[in-house]
């Protein structure tokens, strides 16, 4: 299947409508309080690798200067007008490298295009290159081989002045010996009583968890293995959270 990523190109309009900034507020405020109990340090800036449309940034901005980081130009643009205070730039979390360090560093919706194990040991590189010693690097398992379900399928409805999106995802994958499945997306627009249906496709990669522990581990990071839990999750739904120290030199 191709990685045509829609979502984030030609129909990034339906962004804002089908993720609300106050979607996010819950689950960012849980993140800005695990950074500040488990940092060494004072945590005052933040670089959120992989921002999208800076739903997150909205609420980190009330606790951190913020510097936002996603490779999709669309993404950039929507992000910096909800969020005109915080910093934003172009680049690939793999791969950037900026003359400035942060006393946090945070990957999380973004890190399910990381695709087989280079990506996140590039990913991780990046984190650890930019935080400063005693820094917290917080990044989130969303979804992972032991959770995995094939053929699992969600629809959510969402609307905006005369026009209602439905959203649909449906995950598959055609070789479980790989680190990566089809992640497809169906929206169902429906505008003055007319209906149009846009597909989509991502790529997104599947790990075992442990595979998260060694690869933080092996780029030199301290962890702690935490609960993410949600008002909106199951009983007993939870995804595995990293929160990763830089050490401090010695």
């Amino acid at each position: 299947m191709k990685n045509t990523c829609r979502l984030y190109h030609d129909l990034s309009w339906i962004w804002p409508i089908v993720s609300p900034p106050e979607d996010y507020v819950e689950e960012t405020e849980f993140f800005s309080r695990t950074i500040k109990e488990n940092s060494a340090i004072d945590v005052k800036t933040l670089l959120h690798l992989g921002c999208g449309g800076g739903r997150n940034d909205y609420t980190f901005k009330k606790h951190f200067a913020v510097t936002g980081i996603d490779i999709s130009e669309e993404m950039l643009r929507m992000a910096k007008e909800l969020n005109p205070d915080v910093d934003y730039l172009n680049g690939d979390m793999r791969s950037l490298r900026l003359e400035k360090t942060f006393d946090c560093v945070t990957a999380l919706d973004s890190v399910n295009y990381m695709k087989d194990e280079n990506d996140l040991i590039q990913l991780f590189r990046t984190a650890q290159d930019h935080l400063n010693p005693g820094g917290v690097f917080l990044t989130l398992v969303e979804e992972n081989r032991e959770r995995f379900k094939q053929n699992r399928t969600i629809s959510t409805t969402h609307s905006s002045g005369n026009t209602q999106i439905t959203f649909i995802e449906n995950s598959y994958d055609p070789d479980p010996e790989d680190t990566h499945f089809e992640m497809t997306l169906i929206y169902l627009v429906r505008e003055e009583g007319g209906l149009e249906i846009y597909t989509d496709s991502h790529i997104w990669g599947l790990f075992p968890v442990d595979t998260w522990r060694s690869l933080l581990k092996d780029t030199g990071f301290e962890i702690q293995e935490l609960k993410f839990e949600h008002s909106t999750f199951l009983e007993d739904e939870f995804f595995p959270m990293f929160v990763c120290i830089k050490p401090k030199k010695k």
